[in-house]
Protein backbone atom coordinates (compact mmCIF):
# COMPACT_ATOMS: atom_id res chain seq x y z
CA UNK A 1 0.00 0.00 0.00
CA UNK A 2 0.95 3.24 -0.95
CA UNK A 3 2.22 5.67 1.76
CA UNK A 4 0.62 8.63 2.26
CA UNK A 5 0.71 9.87 6.39
CA UNK A 6 3.07 12.26 7.21
CA UNK A 7 6.11 11.72 9.57
CA UNK A 8 6.13 12.58 13.07
CA UNK A 9 8.58 15.51 12.35
CA UNK A 10 6.37 17.35 9.73
CA UNK A 11 3.05 16.60 12.37
CA UNK A 12 5.54 18.58 14.85
CA UNK A 13 6.19 21.48 12.36
CA UNK A 14 2.49 21.73 11.38
CA UNK A 15 1.66 22.56 15.12
CA UNK A 16 4.38 25.29 15.70
CA UNK A 17 3.31 26.47 11.83
CA UNK A 18 -0.03 26.88 13.82
CA UNK A 19 1.38 28.92 16.42
CA UNK A 20 3.16 31.34 14.08
CA UNK A 21 0.37 31.93 12.19
CA UNK A 22 -1.93 32.67 15.40
CA UNK A 23 1.12 34.95 16.79
CA UNK A 24 0.53 37.01 13.71
CA UNK A 25 -2.38 38.20 14.34
CA UNK A 26 -1.28 40.22 17.18
CA UNK A 27 2.23 41.64 15.79
CA UNK A 28 2.65 44.16 13.48
CA UNK A 29 3.29 42.19 10.00
CA UNK A 30 4.85 45.19 8.03
CA UNK A 31 6.88 48.64 8.53
CA UNK A 32 7.45 52.00 6.89
CA UNK A 33 10.30 53.67 8.61
CA UNK A 34 10.72 57.56 7.60
CA UNK A 35 13.58 59.57 8.63
CA UNK A 36 14.41 63.21 7.84
CA UNK A 37 16.41 66.25 9.13
CA UNK A 38 13.28 67.35 10.89
CA UNK A 39 12.70 63.88 12.15
CA UNK A 40 15.88 62.60 13.40
CA UNK A 41 14.27 60.01 15.43
CA UNK A 42 12.55 58.67 12.65
CA UNK A 43 8.56 58.07 11.68
CA UNK A 44 7.45 54.57 11.82
CA UNK A 45 4.07 53.62 9.86
CA UNK A 46 2.91 49.50 11.28
CA UNK A 47 0.42 47.60 9.39
CA UNK A 48 -1.12 44.75 11.61
CA UNK A 49 -3.27 41.93 10.36
CA UNK A 50 -6.43 44.64 11.48
CA UNK A 51 -5.63 47.84 12.01
CA UNK A 52 -2.41 50.69 11.25
CA UNK A 53 -0.57 51.71 13.95
CA UNK A 54 2.72 53.78 14.49
CA UNK A 55 3.03 57.66 14.32
CA UNK A 56 -0.18 57.37 11.81
CA UNK A 57 -1.29 61.28 13.03
CA UNK A 58 1.99 63.01 11.75
CA UNK A 59 1.95 60.92 8.97
CA UNK A 60 -1.06 61.60 7.69
CA UNK A 61 -0.65 65.05 8.88
CA UNK A 62 2.99 65.33 5.98
CA UNK A 63 1.06 63.77 3.60
CA UNK A 64 -2.22 66.49 3.63
CA UNK A 65 0.83 69.06 2.86
CA UNK A 66 1.97 66.51 -0.46
CA UNK A 67 -1.72 65.92 -1.58
CA UNK A 68 -1.26 62.09 -0.74
CA UNK A 69 -4.69 60.26 1.10
CA UNK A 70 -4.60 60.43 4.93
CA UNK A 71 -4.05 56.74 5.81
CA UNK A 72 -7.08 55.43 8.38
CA UNK A 73 -7.78 51.66 9.21
CA UNK A 74 -11.46 51.83 8.29
CA UNK A 75 -9.98 52.52 4.50
CA UNK A 76 -8.89 49.10 4.04
CA UNK A 77 -10.92 46.00 3.46
CA UNK A 78 -8.00 43.94 4.08
CA UNK A 79 -7.91 44.45 7.54
CA UNK A 80 -11.31 43.12 8.19
CA UNK A 81 -10.93 39.78 7.02
CA UNK A 82 -6.81 39.39 7.40
CA UNK A 83 -7.36 38.39 11.06
CA UNK A 84 -9.30 35.41 10.18
CA UNK A 85 -7.47 34.18 7.10
CA UNK A 86 -4.78 33.57 9.25
CA UNK A 87 -6.98 31.93 11.87
CA UNK A 88 -8.00 29.58 8.72
CA UNK A 89 -4.14 29.48 8.30
CA UNK A 90 -3.85 28.11 11.82
CA UNK A 91 -6.74 25.82 11.58
CA UNK A 92 -5.91 24.30 8.43
CA UNK A 93 -2.17 23.89 9.85
CA UNK A 94 -3.63 21.64 13.19
CA UNK A 95 -5.73 19.64 10.97
CA UNK A 96 -2.91 18.36 8.57
CA UNK A 97 -1.01 17.68 11.53
CA UNK A 98 -3.92 15.63 13.51
CA UNK A 99 -5.28 14.02 9.95
CA UNK A 100 -1.61 13.40 9.00
CA UNK A 101 -1.67 13.51 5.26
CA UNK A 102 0.64 14.60 2.69
CA UNK A 103 -2.47 15.77 0.72
CA UNK A 104 -3.21 18.27 3.48
CA UNK A 105 0.67 19.58 3.67
CA UNK A 106 1.20 20.59 -0.44
CA UNK A 107 -2.46 21.96 0.04
CA UNK A 108 -1.38 23.68 2.55
CA UNK A 109 1.77 25.20 0.93
CA UNK A 110 0.58 25.93 -2.36
CA UNK A 111 -2.26 28.16 -0.50
CA UNK A 112 -0.39 29.99 1.81
CA UNK A 113 2.54 30.77 -1.55
CA UNK A 114 -0.96 31.77 -3.28
CA UNK A 115 -1.99 33.97 -0.76
CA UNK A 116 1.70 35.46 -0.24
CA UNK A 117 2.09 36.82 -4.18
CA UNK A 118 -1.54 37.93 -3.66
CA UNK A 119 -0.92 40.04 -0.46
CA UNK A 120 2.57 40.90 -2.06
CA UNK A 121 -0.14 42.23 -5.15
CA UNK A 122 -2.11 44.03 -3.35
CA UNK A 123 0.80 45.63 -0.95
CA UNK A 124 2.11 46.89 -4.45
CA UNK A 125 -1.57 48.53 -5.62
CA UNK A 126 -1.66 50.08 -2.30
CA UNK A 127 1.62 51.92 -2.24
CA UNK A 128 1.19 52.84 -5.82
CA UNK A 129 -2.06 54.58 -5.41
CA UNK A 130 -1.39 56.58 -2.11
CA UNK A 131 2.12 57.53 -4.11
CA UNK A 132 0.17 58.94 -6.98
CA UNK A 133 -3.21 60.04 -6.41
CA UNK A 134 -2.32 63.22 -5.46
CA UNK A 135 -5.08 65.67 -5.02
CA UNK A 136 -4.06 68.98 -7.44
CA UNK A 137 -4.41 71.58 -4.80
CA UNK A 138 -2.06 70.03 -2.27
CA UNK A 139 0.39 73.03 -0.52
CA UNK A 140 3.01 71.49 -1.65
CA UNK A 141 3.37 70.14 -5.31
CA UNK A 142 6.75 68.75 -7.79
CA UNK A 143 5.65 68.49 -11.01
CA UNK A 144 6.31 64.93 -12.00
CA UNK A 145 7.07 63.63 -8.43
CA UNK A 146 5.58 60.70 -7.19
CA UNK A 147 5.35 59.50 -3.71
CA UNK A 148 5.30 55.65 -3.42
CA UNK A 149 7.04 53.86 -0.95
CA UNK A 150 9.01 51.06 -1.73
CA UNK A 151 7.51 47.81 -1.03
CA UNK A 152 10.42 46.13 0.10
CA UNK A 153 14.01 48.36 1.00
CA UNK A 154 15.27 51.91 1.12
CA UNK A 155 13.59 54.89 -1.44
CA UNK A 156 14.69 58.41 -1.13
CA UNK A 157 11.23 60.43 -1.33
CA UNK A 158 12.04 64.47 -1.74
CA UNK A 159 14.12 64.63 1.94
CA UNK A 160 12.36 61.60 3.55
CA UNK A 161 14.21 58.63 3.21
CA UNK A 162 11.94 55.46 3.27
CA UNK A 163 12.60 52.17 4.64
CA UNK A 164 10.25 48.96 4.50
CA UNK A 165 11.00 45.57 6.32
CA UNK A 166 8.37 42.74 7.49
CA UNK A 167 8.25 43.54 11.32
CA UNK A 168 7.63 41.06 13.50
CA UNK A 169 4.62 39.07 12.53
CA UNK A 170 6.10 39.09 9.08
CA UNK A 171 9.14 37.10 10.55
CA UNK A 172 6.71 35.30 11.91
CA UNK A 173 4.59 34.07 8.77
CA UNK A 174 7.67 34.15 6.61
CA UNK A 175 9.33 31.64 9.27
CA UNK A 176 5.98 29.92 8.56
CA UNK A 177 6.69 29.19 5.11
CA UNK A 178 9.98 28.44 5.53
CA UNK A 179 8.92 25.39 7.86
CA UNK A 180 6.30 24.21 5.81
CA UNK A 181 8.54 24.02 2.83
CA UNK A 182 10.87 22.17 5.01
CA UNK A 183 7.79 19.91 5.82
CA UNK A 184 6.95 19.44 1.34
CA UNK A 185 10.57 18.54 0.92
CA UNK A 186 10.73 16.22 3.82
CA UNK A 187 7.85 14.48 2.87
CA UNK A 188 8.33 14.67 -1.01
CA UNK A 189 9.12 11.39 -2.77
CA UNK A 190 11.07 12.93 -4.67
CA UNK A 191 13.68 14.09 -2.63
CA UNK A 192 16.37 12.35 -3.81
CA UNK A 193 16.47 14.25 -6.78
CA UNK A 194 16.34 17.40 -5.13
CA UNK A 195 19.34 16.18 -2.95
CA UNK A 196 21.38 16.69 -6.59
CA UNK A 197 19.85 20.22 -7.61
CA UNK A 198 20.86 21.16 -4.15
CA UNK A 199 24.32 22.14 -5.22
CA UNK A 200 23.27 24.23 -8.16
CA UNK A 201 19.92 25.84 -6.10
CA UNK A 202 22.82 26.50 -3.29
CA UNK A 203 24.99 28.63 -5.90
CA UNK A 204 22.00 30.16 -7.26
CA UNK A 205 20.94 31.08 -4.03
CA UNK A 206 24.47 32.83 -3.11
CA UNK A 207 24.60 34.49 -6.28
CA UNK A 208 21.59 36.38 -5.69
CA UNK A 209 22.28 37.62 -2.13
CA UNK A 210 25.95 38.68 -3.33
CA UNK A 211 23.98 40.54 -5.79
CA UNK A 212 21.30 41.99 -3.77
CA UNK A 213 24.02 42.44 -0.74
CA UNK A 214 26.23 43.74 -3.24
CA UNK A 215 24.71 47.87 -3.24
CA UNK A 216 27.60 50.31 -3.97
CA UNK A 217 28.01 53.98 -4.69
CA UNK A 218 25.21 56.17 -6.60
CA UNK A 219 26.21 59.24 -8.11
CA UNK A 220 26.38 62.37 -6.29
CA UNK A 221 24.46 65.71 -8.57
CA UNK A 222 26.31 68.69 -7.98
CA UNK A 223 24.09 71.81 -7.06
CA UNK A 224 21.25 69.44 -6.12
CA UNK A 225 22.24 66.75 -3.65
CA UNK A 226 23.18 68.46 -0.35
CA UNK A 227 25.26 67.24 2.40
CA UNK A 228 23.38 64.78 5.01
CA UNK A 229 25.31 66.63 8.11
CA UNK A 230 25.58 70.29 7.49
CA UNK A 231 22.71 70.88 4.57
CA UNK A 232 24.66 73.30 2.60
CA UNK A 233 24.35 72.01 -1.43
CA UNK A 234 27.18 70.03 -2.34
CA UNK A 235 28.83 71.91 -5.32
CA UNK A 236 32.57 70.52 -4.96
CA UNK A 237 32.89 66.95 -6.63
CA UNK A 238 36.69 66.75 -5.35
CA UNK A 239 35.67 66.76 -1.80
CA UNK A 240 32.14 64.86 -1.69
CA UNK A 241 31.89 61.16 0.36
CA UNK A 242 29.00 59.25 0.47
CA UNK A 243 28.08 56.43 3.10
CA UNK A 244 25.75 53.33 3.23
CA UNK A 245 24.04 52.52 5.78
CA UNK A 246 23.00 48.25 6.86
CA UNK A 247 19.42 48.96 6.13
CA UNK A 248 20.72 50.61 2.01
CA UNK A 249 19.80 54.28 3.21
CA UNK A 250 22.23 56.56 1.42
CA UNK A 251 23.64 59.37 2.27
CA UNK A 252 25.85 61.92 0.98
CA UNK A 253 28.36 64.98 2.13
CA UNK A 254 30.08 67.80 0.75
CA UNK A 255 33.25 67.21 2.52
CA UNK A 256 34.63 64.17 4.24
CA UNK A 257 34.80 65.78 7.69
CA UNK A 258 30.55 66.16 7.31
CA UNK A 259 30.65 62.59 7.13
CA UNK A 260 32.65 61.34 9.84
CA UNK A 261 30.98 64.01 11.73
CA UNK A 262 27.79 62.69 10.78
CA UNK A 263 28.16 59.61 12.02
CA UNK A 264 29.64 60.83 15.53
CA UNK A 265 26.22 62.22 16.02
CA UNK A 266 24.25 59.60 14.58
CA UNK A 267 26.02 56.85 16.26
CA UNK A 268 22.53 54.88 16.14
CA UNK A 269 22.54 54.31 12.36
CA UNK A 270 24.63 51.60 11.31
CA UNK A 271 26.75 52.64 8.50
CA UNK A 272 27.52 49.51 6.20
CA UNK A 273 30.15 50.93 3.88
CA UNK A 274 31.62 54.59 3.20
CA UNK A 275 33.09 55.89 0.03
CA UNK A 276 35.10 59.63 -0.85
CA UNK A 277 35.84 61.09 -3.93
CA UNK A 278 39.31 61.01 -5.53
CA UNK A 279 40.78 64.32 -5.82
CA UNK A 280 42.83 63.75 -8.43
CA UNK A 281 39.77 63.03 -11.10
CA UNK A 282 36.98 64.34 -8.85
CA UNK A 283 35.16 61.59 -10.33
CA UNK A 284 35.97 58.48 -8.77
CA UNK A 285 34.18 57.02 -6.01
CA UNK A 286 36.54 54.65 -4.30
CA UNK A 287 35.99 52.49 -0.82
CA UNK A 288 37.12 54.49 2.30
CA UNK A 289 39.24 51.78 3.29
CA UNK A 290 41.12 51.62 0.74
CA UNK A 291 41.43 55.22 0.25
CA UNK A 292 44.77 56.89 0.83
CA UNK A 293 43.99 60.40 2.78
CA UNK A 294 46.38 63.91 3.15
CA UNK A 295 45.71 66.06 6.60
CA UNK A 296 46.71 69.94 6.81
CA UNK A 297 46.15 73.42 7.31
CA UNK A 298 46.51 74.40 3.76
CA UNK A 299 44.07 71.64 2.19
CA UNK A 300 41.11 73.99 1.38
CA UNK A 301 37.69 71.62 1.54
CA UNK A 302 34.00 72.97 1.40
CA UNK A 303 33.49 73.04 5.24
CA UNK A 304 37.00 73.26 6.39
CA UNK A 305 37.43 69.64 7.10
CA UNK A 306 41.13 69.53 5.78
CA UNK A 307 41.09 65.82 4.37
CA UNK A 308 41.36 64.93 0.99
CA UNK A 309 41.05 61.29 -0.28
CA UNK A 310 43.23 60.02 -3.19
CA UNK A 311 43.10 56.55 -5.06
CA UNK A 312 46.94 56.29 -5.79
CA UNK A 313 49.80 56.94 -3.59
CA UNK A 314 51.62 58.60 -6.21
CA UNK A 315 49.10 61.21 -6.77
CA UNK A 316 48.91 61.63 -2.52
CA UNK A 317 52.10 62.68 -2.88
CA UNK A 318 51.74 65.20 -4.95
CA UNK A 319 49.89 66.74 -2.51
CA UNK A 320 51.98 66.12 0.03
CA UNK A 321 54.90 68.15 -1.83
CA UNK A 322 52.58 70.95 -2.77
CA UNK A 323 50.08 71.61 0.31
CA UNK A 324 52.85 69.96 3.14
CA UNK A 325 50.33 67.62 4.37
CA UNK A 326 50.54 64.35 5.96
CA UNK A 327 48.67 61.03 5.50
CA UNK A 328 46.09 59.88 7.86
CA UNK A 329 44.68 56.61 8.00
CA UNK A 330 40.80 56.28 7.76
CA UNK A 331 40.69 54.93 11.46
CA UNK A 332 42.90 57.90 12.05
CA UNK A 333 39.62 59.94 10.41
CA UNK A 334 36.69 58.74 12.49
CA UNK A 335 38.71 58.85 15.44
CA UNK A 336 39.13 62.68 15.39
Amino acid sequence: MKRSNITLFSKIILFIVAALFTSAIFYPVWRIELWAPQYPEGLVLQLYANKIGGNVDIINGLNHYIGMKTLHTENFPEFTFLPYLLGLFALFALLAAIIGTRKMLYSLLISFVVFGVLAAVDFYRWNYEYGHDLDPNAAIRVPGMAYQPPMIGYKQLLNFGAYSIPDIGGFLLIAAGVLLAVAVIKEWNGLRRLKKAAPVAVGLLLMGLYSCGSKGPVEIKLNTDHCDFCRMTISDRKCCAEAISEKGRIFKFDDIMCMKNYCAENADTKMAAFYVTDYADGKQLIAAEKAIFISGPNIRTPMNGGVIAFASSANAQKSIDALHGDTITWKGIMAK
